[in-house]
């Protein structure tokens, strides 16, 4: 009677064990893909502002989720978590997202980025103002990557600056347009930024 239980209750053990397991995949790959974004975003960035809320050039105002000042000018970041095959172009209103377990779409994200350039643009106007959709590991374009999406190696590779010094020197350079966007901002959001030079050490995103 034990016996007969026991094999009864197994498919029931199997599919717990194989819950748990997924989670505690799903656990790594959230922790694994945090810290590679700390680390990136770090290493390319010399200041940030998370959150920030600026005047959008036409009476209103937009959101910019990370604001970050590179050797090559400012870059705005737009992250997107999207685990399985994304289609979407520059000309779909809709992408979409294929995985294992489930499908969804969302708008076009290179729109509202082309809206966030233009709001910092108009407030920086002598300074590159660059932007990126940033996918986090997980997601596979099969059909061609569109316009302004990234991914954290590319990320680093197009903004990241092995010469320090001459990085130093155009940061100085960028500063005071940077200060400009700190004025502009809405609310109190600038309280975020914290500064490379107040702080010893490698610096990590909050």
């Amino acid at each position: 009677m034990e016996t007969l239980l026991a094999s009864q209750n197994l498919p029931l053990i199997g599919g717990g064990l194989i819950v748990v397991m997924l989670l505690i995949w799903w656990l790594y790959r959230r922790t694994r893909d945090g810290s590679r974004l700390k680390r990136i975003l770090g290493e390319i960035s010399h200041d940030r502002i998370d959150g920030l809320v600026i005047p959008n050039g036409d009476d209103g105002e937009i959101q910019i989720d990370h604001l970050l000042l590179t050797s090559q000018g400012l870059l705005i970041v737009d992250i997107k978590d999207a685990a399985g095959t994304v289609f979407g172009s520059d000309k779909m209103k809709e992408w979409t997202v294929i995985s294992e377990d489930r499908r969804y779409t969302f708008s076009n994200p290179q729109e509202a980025l082309y809206d966030r350039i233009a709001a910092v643009g108009h407030i920086v106007r002598q300074v590159p103002v660059a932007g990126r959709i940033l996918f986090l590991d997980g997601a596979e374009f099969t059909k061609g990557v569109p316009s302004l999406v990234t991914n954290l190696d590319e990320l680093l590779a197009e903004f990241g600056e092995p010469d320090k010094a001459a990085a130093k020197f155009k940061i100085e350079a960028f500063k005071p347009h940077w200060d400009l966007v700190r004025k502009a901002a809405l609310g109190t959001q600038v309280d975020q930024m914290f500064s490379s030079d107040q702080r010893s050490g490698p610096r990590s995103p909050s």
